[in-house]
């Protein structure tokens, strides 16, 4: 007997082809959805297909959020998968782009607010989402928690299934993890790492972080990544074999223990990412913000352990006026800073986060990243900032 009644089948995919490019006997079939409200297709997203050395394929979405993708594009590791709409969060996929459904964030307006949606292919038929954080446990049977929900819940299906958290709470941890329900007692099933799941985590407007299931591994439990109490991002990416009920594997992933930061990069890459910093820092002085935000980002990606393309980054989505993007990347910024320049790094990070909590009314928070941005590095400016918020 099924534990819970399976959803609708999504429903079959149509659509044309960008003439953009080279025309393809077949197409690549995707829908896209909504993140947040239950078979709810969107309408009008722009659908692109894109690689450095080509030109974009691009398709608009039609009522039931069908939309077509050139082939050979959509299977190419170099080629990204695009899909923006106005009011949501802009999805970027690296391909190959094999789920048949993408599902799109609204926009979120708190400052430590997040939203995880996992996505998965056509087998196997019931993964489902987990977050443990203290004294809450949200999945599929307890579906809410402290500021956080899951928002849906699909079986039977590919999913989206959708965990929000509204407020994290300061000090607390947040552990999330997709188990494999259906061969919770297989212990050598490989059926997870074949499942073409993926996770995607939004904070604000912004895609921050997403995952693959790692392939070829034996188990049953993805334990996917976990955000600290400070609200740093530890990417644990790991497959493991658990022989339990739905509802002890919270208490499972919170025991599990951290990956130990960023692997380092070669010197190749290394260079680029900073002389592509660079680049982002010319961006900045001369007012062009997004192309700044761009090229932090490309840093990243060359380098992920490039604090200071970070603590870039986070001065950008600050000029945008995106708060929450850029309290999460002057976080990271502070968690990479390591050797010469690392307290100059931090103690930026710390005063841009805590002019952030000080204009939303966070005065607590304003204060203690305030000081901790004296204990970095002190400057009239953080006693200056410490005075103003002391009279709250």
């Amino acid at each position: 007997m099924f534990r819970r009644m399976a959803a609708p089948a999504l429903a079959c995919v149509i659509g044309l082809v960008s003439t953009a490019g080279p025309a393809h006997a077949q197409s690549e079939r995707v829908q896209v959805v909504s993140a947040i409200l239950a078979d709810r297709p969107i309408d009008g997203a722009t659908v692109s297909l894109q690689r450095v050395d080509r030109p974009s394929l691009v398709a608009t979405t039609d009522a039931q959020g069908r939309a077509a993708l050139d082939p050979v594009l959509a299977r190419d590791p170099q080629s990204r998968l695009v899909i923006a709409k106005p009011g949501y969060a802009e999805l970027i996929v690296q391909c190959p782009c094999d789920v048949p459904a993408y599902a799109l964030s609204p926009v979120m307006h708190n400052l430590d607010g997040m939203r995880v949606v996992l996505n998965w292919g056509d087998t196997p038929a019931d993964l489902d989402a987990h977050l443990s954080y203290p004294g809450n446990h949200v999945y599929f049977e307890r579906k809410s928690g402290r500021d956080a929900s899951l928002d849906l819940d699909h079986s039977g299906q590919r999913g989206p299934e959708t965990i929000t958290v509204q407020r994290r709470h300061p000090g607390q941890t947040y552990t999330f993890a997709v188990h494999d329900f259906g061969h919770r007692d297989q212990a050598d099933s490989r059926a997870l790492a074949r499942s073409q799941a993926q996770v995607f985590v939004y904070i604000g407007e912004s895609l921050v972080r997403s995952y693959r299931v790692p392939q070829g591994q034996t188990g049953n439990l993805w334990t996917v990544f976990r955000v600290d109490g400070e609200g740093r991002f530890d990417d644990l990416n790991a497959i493991s074999t658990v022989a339990l009920g739905a509802e002890r594997i919270g208490d499972e992933i919170a025991r599990i223990g951290g990956r130990g930061g960023d692997e380092p990069v070669g010197s190749e890459a290394g260079d680029a990412a900073v002389a592509t910093n660079l680049r982002g820092e010319a961006a900045y002085r001369s007012g062009d913000l997004r192309g700044a935000v761009a090229l932090y980002q490309q840093a990243i990606e060359l380098d992920p352990a490039h604090a200071l393309s970070y603590s870039n980054l986070g001065l950008a989505y600050v000029k945008l006026g995106r708060a929450a993007e850029a309290i999460w990347a002057s976080r990271k910024a502070i968690a990479l800073a390591k050797g010469a320049g690392a307290a100059t790094i931090r103690a930026g990070a710390y005063y841009n986060i805590g002019k952030l909590y000080e204009e939303d009314g966070q005065y607590e928070r304003a204060m203690s990243n305030y000081l901790a941005a004296k204990r970095e590095k002190p400057d009239k400016t953080y006693d200056q900032a410490l005075e103003r918020v002391s009279g709250y």
